[in-house]
C-alpha cells in the first residue's frame, strides 16, 4: 500500500526540486514515484549499475536536495556525495538523507548510514502529516520526472518529462498490452529505467498488485510465477535469454498459466522470441526511447499471424511496430528531406516522433534539445524502414550508441577513458555481438611506439582492470583487439570497418569478468 505520510516532510526540504532516488526494486522506490510529484517535486531514479564519480556528477547536475539510498547501496551513495562535495567546495549543501532498510540485507550497512546521520525510511514517514493535503500540478506541463540516458560530464542528458505525458503513456502501456484490473505485475524491469517504462503509475490506475525483485535471476522469475500468480512481468532481452537457457532445476514448468511478457531496450532476436513462445509466455515486443517515457511502439499481433510457422511469427514479432494510442506522431523520415520514406520495407530513414509523450527536454542543455527538436520532431537517431503494412523496423542503431543488456553505452565516453591509458596510442569502440548482453563494448587498440607487444593478453587483462576503476562496470570493455586503425585521406578512424570486423569476429561468449 502506497505511504504517503512523508510528503510534508519532503515537501519543507526540497521547495519543489529533485528528488534522487538510488534504489533496487523495493516498495520504497515505488512509493517514491507517488510521493515525490505529490509533494510538488520531480522524482530523479538513479541507475544503480553507475560508479561514484558518475552518480556524484548526476546529483550535482540535477540538484538534488534530498537523496533516498537503499542499504545496500549506502556506501555508495556516500562515496559520491563526497566527490560532490570535495568539487563544489563552499557551494556544497548536503541534501537531506534518508536509507531505506530492508530485512533482506546486512543490518551492519543500516545501523553504518544512521551513524553517518541518515534517517531511517520508515521512521520519516512516521513524522510525516497523514491530513497532508497534496494538490495537483496547476498546469500539467509542470515536470514529474528526471532520467539521466547518460550520466557523463561531457554531455549530460538529463530527460524531463511531464505529468500529462506519464498520465497519457501510463494509460497507453496499460491499453496496448491489454492489462486487466487486479494484473499481478513482477518487477524484473528495473524502476530506474524509465520510471519503469511507465508501469509504475498504470499499476496503481488498474488496481494491481507489485511483486518486488531486489535481484533478477531465472530462478527467481518462475519461483514468483509459481507463487504469486505473476501475470505480467517487463525485461530486456537479455533477460529472456537467461529464462529460456535457465538450467532446469532453476525453473518451473510448464507454467501455471499465461504469462504476459513485454520486451524492449535492444532488438530482441527471433530465436529468443520463439523460445520464450515455446515455454508458454506471451512476448509483447515494443520499442522506445527514455525521451518518449520508455517504449512508444509496439509490435502489434495480427490474427493472420496465428496460422504460420513459429519462426516467421517470431520474426515478425521482432518488428518494432506501430506507435503507441498516446503518441501523436510516429514516421521513418529522410533527414535531409524531412520527408517519410516510403512503405517498401527497404529504404531507410530515421525514426522521429512528436506529441504529448516525448520528453520536455534534456535538463541544462540547449545545445542538445535543438538538435533532438530540430524540424518539429524528436530524433531517435535509430535508422529503420517502413514496411506495406506501416510496422516500423529498425535496421541500425545510432552508430556510437552501444546496447548492452538494454542499457545505452556511449562509445565517446568509454574511448575518453581509454586514452588516459599509458600504453594507448589512438583507440577506437564499437558494439560486438554478445550472447549474454546483446552486445558488449569491443576496442580496438593501437599501442604507443615504446610499448611491449610481446603479450597481448597481458595488455588486454591491464586494459580492462584500468577501465573497472574508472567507469561502470557495464562499459568495461569485454574485447580488446590490437593493431593499427584504418582511417580515412583525411585521417578520420573508419568504424564502419571496426563495425564489421566486431561482427565477423562473432557473438562473444559468457564473459568469466
Amino acid at each position: 500500500m502506497l505511504q504517503s505520510s512523508w510528503l510534508i516532510n519532503v515537501f519543507d526540504y526540497v521547495y519543489c526540486q529533485q528528488v534522487a532516488v538510488i534504489a533496487p526494486n523495493v516498495p520504497a522506490i515505488y512509493e517514491a514515484h507517488f510521493g515525490v510529484p505529490m509533494a510538488g517535486a520531480v522524482v530523479n531514479c538513479v541507475n544503480i549499475r553507475l560508479n561514484a564519480s558518475t552518480i556524484a556528477f548526476l546529483l550535482g547536475h540535477s540538484s538534488s536536495a534530498a537523496v533516498l539510498v537503499d542499504q545496500e547501496f549506502f556506501a555508495l551513495a556516500e562515496e559520491a556525495l563526497k566527490i560532490l562535495a570535495e568539487k563544489s567546495k563552499s557551494h556544497y549543501k548536503p541534501p537531506l538523507l534518508v536509507v531505506i532498510g530492508d530485512e533482506s540485507c546486512d543490518h551492519k550497512m543500516l545501523e553504518y548510514a544512521l551513524k553517518r546521520g541518515a534517517i531511517e525510511y520508515e521512521k520519516f514517514l512516521e513524522t510525516g502529516d497523514p491530513e497532508f493535503a497534496w494538490k495537483p500540478p496547476e498546469d500539467e506541463w509542470q515536470s514529474i520526472s528526471l532520467g539521466y540516458t547518460s550520466g557523463t560530464t561531457a554531455s549530460p542528458k538529463g530527460v524531463v518529462l511531464s505529468h500529462r505525458g506519464s498520465y497519457l503513456m501510463s494509460l497507453s502501456a496499460a491499453l496496448v498490452w491489454g492489462m486487466n484490473e487486479g494484473a499481478i505485475y513482477l518487477w524484473t524491469l528495473p524502476m530506474f529505467h524509465c520510471n519503469g517504462w511507465c508501469y509504475t503509475w498504470a499499476l496503481a490506475a488498474l488496481c494491481g498488485t507489485s511483486i518486488c525483485l531486489r535481484q533478477v535471476t531465472a530462478k527467481g522469475v518462475y519461483s514468483a510465477i509459481a507463487k504469486y500468480g505473476v501475470t505480467h512481468f517487463c525485461a530486456a532481452p537479455v533477460v529472456l535469454n537467461t529464462i529460456v537457457n535457465a538450467p532446469p532445476e532453476e525453473t518451473i514448468l510448464p507454467l501455471p498459466h499465461v504469462v504476459h511478457v513485454m520486451t524492449a531496450g535492444a532488438a530482441p532476436p527471433p530465436s529468443v522470441l520463439f523460445a520464450m513462445s515455446e515455454k508458454g509466455f506471451k512476448v509483447a515486443h515494443t520499442y522506445g526511447l527514455s525521451e518518449t517515457y520508455g517504449p512508444s511502439t509496439i509490435c502489434a499481433w495480427k490474427p493472420e499471424w496465428d496460422s504460420l510457422p513459429p519462426i516467421k511469427r517470431a520474426r515478425l514479432n521482432a518488428r518494432q511496430g506501430v506507435r503507441y494510442i498516446g503518441l501523436e506522431g510516429l514516421d521513418v523520415i529522410d533527414s535531409k528531406t524531412m520527408q517519410p520514406v516510403p512503405a517498401d520495407g527497404t529504404t531507410m530513414g530515421e525514426i522521429m516522433m512528436r506529441g504529448n509523450a516525448v520528453m520536455k527536454g534534456y535538463i541544462k542543455n540547449p545545445e542538445a534539445n535543438e538538435e533532438a527538436f530540430a524540424n518539429g520532431w524528436f530524433h531517435s537517431g535509430d535508422l529503420a524502414v517502413k514496411h506495406p503494412d506501416g510496422y516500423i523496423e529498425i535496421k541500425d542503431r545510432s552508430k556510437d550508441i552501444i546496447i548492452s543488456g538494454g542499457e545505452n553505452i556511449s562509445s565517446l565516453e568509454v574511448e575518453n577513458t581509454l586514452y588516459l591509458h599509458p600504453a594507448i596510442l589512438e583507440v577506437s569502440v564499437v558494439a560486438r555481438p554478445d550472447e549474454r548482453w546483446g552486445e558488449s563494448p569491443c576496442a580496438f587498440v593501437a599501442l604507443k611506439p615504446n610499448i611491449d607487444k610481446s603479450d597481448e593478453q597481458r595488455l588486454a587483462e591491464d586494459i580492462m582492470k584500468f577501465c573497472r576503476s574508472k567507469m561502470p562496470a557495464f562499459w568495461v570493455p569485454k574485447s580488446v583487439v590490437f593493431g593499427q586503425l584504418p582511417k580515412t585521406a583525411t585521417g578520420k578512424i573508419q568504424k564502419h570497418i571496426l563495425r564489421a570486423k566486431a561482427k565477423e569476429m562473432g557473438p562473444l561468449k559468457k564473459s568469466k569478468l
